[in-house]
């Protein structure tokens, strides 16, 4: 068989950078070829294929922001890369790749999977720019492009709110490998008090801020400490949590992690009680995933992407409405209910190993390239 050439079009930070390399590293080199375009100044690191050969990479004006300048510079440099690699399928990520992949794809007549990470619309903080971007998303829909959404949510979306046919969508949900901790001792040390955690930079999608108002609620009636990691890049709302906070008297009892090895973050989470999610929004969040895997109840909000990974009453809660009160009678349930917290945890796994196992999941991606590069 022909192997199959994908160029994938992203501002590689954050779950999409997750995303990619679980991708690259994962599929069958035998089978898919991948490059990489990406922002200039997105990721240092390398990008490396099943066998730990170097992924080609190029770098183009790539940036998060609108800039019609840059943006109008990526897709001539995009289009020229493509027509110079002649891939069978342009798979891109995020509003700003979706969209330089689209118009590059249509120019050069490539098809195009498109993998939002959850709409762009969703982070708009105003009505009229929720607007505009779902306006601009509804544009490419069904044009030279299959919907590749993360999660049922995502996939749903997709097709009533920004117009995407279902026979133009296809569903790839997030997945990670089995996650084996080290022996190696952990660079997190936590207090003499039990913690529950969380992963994510303070910013308008993680609502940081409210998760602050629910470990005072909590701390009223339990002595519970809170870790957030991923303090650091595109942490916007980082001076607000701060201060909230010191305002709430919770800096004894609050930690914020810089950025930190995988492998660290993970024994934060194995350490942890519990883990919690407040989020506006979400694609299908790995970190989620990740606390599913080593066997944690996830307390989360009701988003995309959470409501997809947890089910209430069997490995967590999901919380409607942004409810304080609710978050922190149901953490203390928890808390306090050995045996509940127990059957929560093994369910949690086993939600893991039956849908978000990378190794199970991983054939179908590399099916749909196959069968969308055919067509």
């Amino acid at each position: 068989m022909t192997k199959i050439k994908v160029a994938h079009i992203l501002h590689c930070v954050g779950g999409v950078d997750v995303y990619l390399r679980l991708i690259l590293e994962n599929t069958n080199p035998e089978l898919i070829e991948n490059i990489v375009i990406h922002g200039i100044n997105d990721t240092t690191r390398q990008f490396y294929d099943q066998n730990n050969k170097d992924v080609i990479q190029y770098k183009t004006s790539i940036f998060r922001n609108i800039s019609l300048l840059n943006d109008v510079s990526a897709i001539i440099n995009t289009y020229k890369i493509i027509k110079k690699e002649r891939p069978n399928v342009i798979h891109c990520h995020s509003a700003k790749g979706g969209i330089i992949g689209r118009i590059v794809g249509r120019l050069l007549k490539i098809k195009v999977l498109y993998t939002p990470h959850a709409f762009s619309y969703l982070s708009a903080e105003s009505k009229w720019k929720r607007w505009l971007y779902l306006f601009i998303e509804k544009q490419f829909a069904n044009k030279n492009s299959i919907l590749l959404p993360t999660s049922t949510s995502e996939f749903n979306r997709g097709m009533k709110e920004v117009g995407y046919f279902p026979e133009n969508i296809r569903l790839f949900t997030n997945s990670i490998p089995q996650i084996n901790i080290s022996t190696e001792a952990p660079v997190f040390k936590p207090g003499s008090n039990k913690y529950i955690c969380s992963v994510g930079r303070p910013s308008y999608q993680k609502n940081i801020e409210l998760m602050i108002q629910v470990v005072f609620e909590l701390r009223k009636t339990t002595a519970i400490d809170l870790v957030i990691i991923g303090v650091g890049h595109h942490s916007d709302r980082l001076k607000s949590v701060k201060q909230l906070i010191t305002k709430l008297n919770l800096d004894h009892c609050v930690t914020l992690l810089d950025w930190t090895e995988q492998k660290n973050v993970w024994h934060i989470i194995q350490q942890s009680q519990l883990y919690l999610s407040t989020s506006r929004y979400e694609g299908l969040p790995y970190s989620v995933i990740e606390a599913l895997s080593l066997a944690k109840p996830c307390v989360v909000s009701d988003c995309d992407g959470n409501r997809d990974l947890i089910e209430s009453d069997y490995n967590g809660f999901v919380i409607q409405n942004e409810n304080i009160l609710e978050f922190a009678t149901k953490i203390n349930l928890l808390l306090n209910d050995t045996m509940l917290l127990q059957r929560f945890s093994e369910n949690a796994i086993k939600s893991f190993k039956n849908k978000y196992d990378l190794k199970k999941n991983i054939p179908i991606l590399e099916q749909i390239y196959i069968d969308y590069s055919l067509k």
